[in-house]
């Protein structure tokens, strides 16, 4: 596995793993019109090329021997929740997702060393993430980097709204 930079020609493998990693987790909580709605404006092709395009995010791709895509973190140079902001500046990292089958293989702690190191080359001093209420799992693996809880919020897909845990770490 290597980790890199995403390309424009990434735009549409991309977008189909944030689909299939969100289904995977979350398709069950939402009425489909809903999720097929919130899938098509979150995680088109389109949405994605933008985002590469994007010069105030960085997107690592963790990347199989053979080519494959394993996962990807977005990394906002922003803070999404200024007004939790304990420290500036403060970016956010986004969607940070695995093919479903290759979770527990360390693509995960890749990303996230590369992520860590990214954040403070781009002179951040905190770094936020949300996480849903009830994802134990990534709250553990979250935890086990430094993050902390740091407030409630809201995650919203169609009519429904997901309580959301704010993770931040400061840097």
């Amino acid at each position: 596995m290597k980790l890199r930079s995403a390309t424009p020609a990434d735009a549409a493998a991309l977008a189909r793993l944030g689909r299939d990693a969100f289904c995977a987790s979350f398709a069950h909580l939402y009425r489909d019109e809903d999720l097929q709605a919130f899938l098509a404006a979150a995680h088109s092709p389109e949405k994605v090329a933008a985002e590469i395009a994007d010069p105030a995010m960085a997107i690592v791709l963790a990347v199989a021997d053979e080519g494959a895509l394993l996962g990807y973190c977005k990394l906002v140079l922003a803070c999404g929740w200024p007004e939790h902001a304990r420290a500036q500046p403060v970016v956010e990292i986004k969607q940070f997702y695995t093919q479903p089958h290759a979770t527990g293989r360390g693509i995960g702690a890749a990303m996230m060393d590369w992520t860590l190191a990214d954040a403070q080359r781009q002179g951040a001093k905190e770094i936020q993430l949300s996480v849903w209420s009830e994802n134990h799992g990534g709250q553990r693996f979250y935890a086990r980097y430094g993050f902390i809880k740091i407030a409630d919020i809201h995650f919203i897909v169609g009519e429904q709204r997901d309580e959301e845990f704010l993770f931040a770490k400061l840097l």
